[in-house]
């Protein structure tokens, strides 16, 4: 895994060294193993570089036999020997054992869009540069794994893996997008191609871009189809096997041990039990553990990896954890969040790499996949009941969900009405209003200046008429699947939740469940193989009978989840976060009103804010705060440093 950077320029009038070396500092976290660099008249790139295949021989930019097609790389393409073997038969030489080089190989003989990309089975972001008619290809995954972001200003590009080095390079400047930020407090994150920053853009998941000349065309060549079948498959299982078997293979492939996160759950558990099955080494695996019983699971995660036989290494977080490094979660992430979650996963990387390993597998992907989240089950269930709304029996199914919330947070008609009344079952989003619609009590903060700016913004009715076309003929389980797909898996889970705090300590993630073959398998079954009843992931479950321990295939679905507010206000308040919620810091921020934030503030003091939806303020607004007083304040070159660190070695290709 690494770090991508680079510029193209409309007029051929150079890209400095100061400019890359300043923008690749920006990502060090990202790629510690090595640095490389290319400038020349009309384009620039930069490389840092996590080594973990062909680690001798994989520099970065990195050619084709000439020279005149050069690539930065960020991620893994999983089948690159298959596809080596198959362009050498085509005449391509290789010069390296690296996944990379097959890249440029891959662009000579097929080009630019879906006849290259669709034969990579792969995480992946990567910018190719064509000297020989001077374009820019970039590309992202299908699936959004790694990040890519770039901004256009008078037909120059500046293109990067993190915003951060984007600030770097001097070129564009931090400015807040109102509408971004919006985004943020509906869906939990900024839908791509938006970010929380005005001119910056995200390449969406499954897209690619073509700069020449000053000018960006942005194409599709991957798309979430959901062709379900009436009946199951009589071989599913056994299609079932094969993939999962072939996806963990693939994920192994490197020159480094590969470890495994372990949650405890179904997911992570089929991940870490098909990987000590496979691996040549004896497999590492992570965990988080919490203090607070209701939020821990070390219990499974122990189980399960005295049945693999793993190397067993647990991350406890206690009263203090979270606060300590919530401000370095912000600066990686980039944006705001209304979770603290990603906080223990970015001291679980820390400890991984403190163990000696850099790339591990996780088990993300399986519930969007295989309908595993609650969320899916409430809809079920909500239109359940709105088939016969006089019924009182019906309703009473709402309070089956949820389980490891707190009784105070569920049951009774509140809470049966909440789901009834929040939506109708014809809006396209209609899975999903409940969640948004908590999410958007955080709205309710707003200063009049930011309520006002956003007046004419509706980010629901955006998402609506960016739906596919075949949206409307899906069930109503595979649009919540879709929905699930675009609005959290990518902006937020594999990005604030993934990448961002994984690569904070040079650590990479495979995620097996989000081969695309497997996607596509999940996509033909029958709705009711996934969901049967209130059973969630009823094929994955009766496939892994074999595999995992029974306590681990039968227990109900637990979400990860993290302290928020008594995080920051046990033992003892939290002085930073006293000092940026204070009168002073809100207002000068401008975004959230004072008083309303006082307010919430004091019942956080006295204990007596407990409920979801202040947490999700609470953490929104402090999380916003320091999003602010991190970009918006300090100059982009005194957080990124001026050139890379001594001990790397700098690779520059020379221009002719």
């Amino acid at each position: 895994m690494c770090g991508l950077a680079g510029i193209a320029r409309r007029e051929p009038r150079g890209v400095t060294v100061e400019v890359l070396d300043r923008m690749a500092a920006a990502l060090r976290h990202r790629g510690p193993d090595g640095f490389g660099r290319f400038c020349g008249t009309r384009v620039g790139l930069a490389h840092v570089r996590l080594s973990i295949i062909d680690v001798q021989g994989g520099a970065q930019p990195l050619g084709n036999e000439d020279g005149r097609v050069l690539v930065v790389f960020n991620g893994e393409i999983y089948n690159y020997l298959e596809l080596q073997a198959e362009l050498t038969r085509l005449g391509h030489r290789f010069r390296t054992r690296s996944d990379t080089e097959v890249l440029v190989h891959a662009y000579e003989e097929w080009g630019a869009g879906a006849s290259m990309l669709g034969r990579l089975n792969g995480q992946f972001a990567f910018a190719i540069y064509d000297r020989r008619n001077e374009t820019v290809l970039l590309a992202r995954d299908r699936f959004g794994v790694r990040p890519l972001f770039y901004s256009e200003a008078g037909g120059d590009l500046v293109f990067a893996s993190e915003i951060k080095a984007l600030f770097a390079s001097g070129e564009v400047a931090p400015v807040p997008d109102l509408r971004g930020l919006d985004e943020v407090f509906t869906f939990w994150a900024a839908r791509p191609p938006r970010t929380v920053f005005q001119g910056v853009q995200s390449l969406e998941a499954g897209c690619f871009a073509v700069w020449q000349g000053g000018r960006l065309r942005v194409e599709r060549y991957y798309s979430f189809e959901y062709p379900e079948a009436g009946q199951e498959s009589p071989d599913a299982l056994a299609q079932l096997d094969e993939l999962l078997h072939s996806a963990v293979a693939l994920r192994l492939r490197a020159d480094v041990p590969v470890g495994g996160y372990l949650s405890g759950g179904l997911d992570s558990s089929i991940a870490c039990s098909l990987a000590a099955a496979q691996s040549p080494h004896q497999l590492r695996t992570f965990s988080v553990t919490f203090e607070d019983p209701r939020l821990d699971e070390r219990a499974f995660q122990q189980l399960v990896a005295g049945a693999v036989r793993s190397r067993h290494a647990v991350q406890t977080i206690g009263a203090t954890e979270v606060a300590s490094v919530f401000p370095e979660v912000v600066r990686h992430t980039e944006t705001p969040l209304v979770r603290t979650a990603p906080a223990p996963l970015l001291l679980l990387a820390r400890l991984t790499r403190q163990h000696g390993i850099k790339v591990v597998l996780t088990g993300e992907g399986s519930d969007e996949l295989f309908l595993g989240y609650d969320l899916f089950k409430e809809t079920a269930v909500r239109l359940f009941c709105m088939r016969q709304p006089q019924s009182r029996r019906r309703p009473r199914l709402f309070d089956r969900l949820y389980p490891y919330l707190g009784g105070h947070q569920r049951g009774g008609e509140l809470w049966r009405r909440f789901f009834l009344e929040a939506g109708r079952p014809d809006d396209p989003l209609f899975s999903h209003l409940p969640r948004f619609g908590l999410t958007a009590h955080i709205k309710q903060f707003y200063s009049s200046g930011l309520r006002d700016a956003l007046a004419h913004a509706d980010p629901l009715e955006e998402l609506r008429s960016s739906l596919p076309a075949a949206f409307s003929r899906w069930s109503p389980l595979n649009r919540a699947a879709y929905l699930e797909m675009v609005t959290l898996l990518s902006p937020y889970l594999l990005s604030s939740q993934g990448d961002r705090v994984s690569l904070a300590h040079g650590v990479e993630g495979r995620y097996p469940f989000l081969d695309h073959r497997l996607f596509e398998f999940a996509a033909r079954l029958p709705t009711r193989s996934k969901l049967r009843g209130l059973r969630e992931k009823d094929i994955l479950r009766r496939w892994a009978r074999q595999v995992v321990p029974p306590a681990v295939v039968t227990r109900p679905k637990q979400p990860y989840r993290a302290p928020d507010i008594p995080a920051f206000f046990s033992p003892e308040p939290v002085e930073y976060a006293q000092e940026l919620l204070d009168a002073t810091s809100v207002t000068n921020a401008g975004l959230f009103d004072p008083r309303s934030v006082a307010g919430l503030m004091q019942r956080c003091r006295t204990g007596v804010a407990t409920g979801f939806r202040e947490n999700q303020a609470f953490v929104a607004m402090l999380s916003t705060q320091l999003w602010y007083h991190e970009f918006m304040r300090a100059p982009a070159a005194s957080r990124a440093g001026a050139t890379p660190p001594p001990d790397v070695a700098l690779m520059e290709p020379v221009e002719s």
